[in-house]
């Protein structure tokens, strides 16, 4: 992914009013991210965190779209929960459930769509091999990074065609 400016990224939401977009909590270390490595850009706002975030290009220009993290039970240290996206596996809290409203008028009627995403958006980091969970390993498959990453996008666009379509 390309560096984003901060303009960019509050310009980019498409589920959320021009207003609710000013007030989004941005990362402090935009600078810092490792963009070459990115395939979309996450965050979890650091005034709430139930709310998240996610940005990433597409058709030439950006689509950003705020998720809400759902609650969950709590989980004992042994249960794993697999990310949708990037298939990397978690235990105690690492996946949850980021629900997000839908766009035009399904979304005005309160309509949403939900992926079992890590927590910490971190997709990218992981499998790449930049990142580990707290599971250890990810799924055990042979599939090299190229085709992953490939994998992680194609899950991605698939969420958001659900979210614009």
């Amino acid at each position: 992914m390309r560096p984003v400016t901060e303009r960019e990224i509050r310009a980019s939401f498409v589920n959320c009013s021009k207003g609710e977009a000013q007030r989004v909590g941005l990362p402090g270390d935009l600078d810092d991210r490792p963009w070459e490595d990115l395939d979309f850009l996450g965050w979890r706002d650091p005034g709430a965190r139930e709310r998240a975030y996610l940005v990433a290009e597409r058709d030439g220009g950006l689509v950003g779209i705020a998720l809400r993290a759902a609650g969950g039970a709590f989980r004992t240290f042994t249960a794993r929960s697999m990310c949708s996206l990037c298939f990397t596996t978690h235990t105690s809290g690492g996946v949850v459930l980021m629900t997000a409203r839908r766009t035009g008028q399904a979304g005005r009627q309160g309509n949403s769509v939900g992926q079992y995403v890590c927590a910490d958006l971190s997709c990218s980091l992981y499998i790449r091999g930049k990142k580990t969970a707290t599971a250890g390993r990810g799924l055990d498959e042979s599939l090299p990074v190229a085709e992953k990453i490939a994998r992680t996008r194609g899950k991605l666009e698939g969420f958001l065609d659900q979210l614009t379509g």
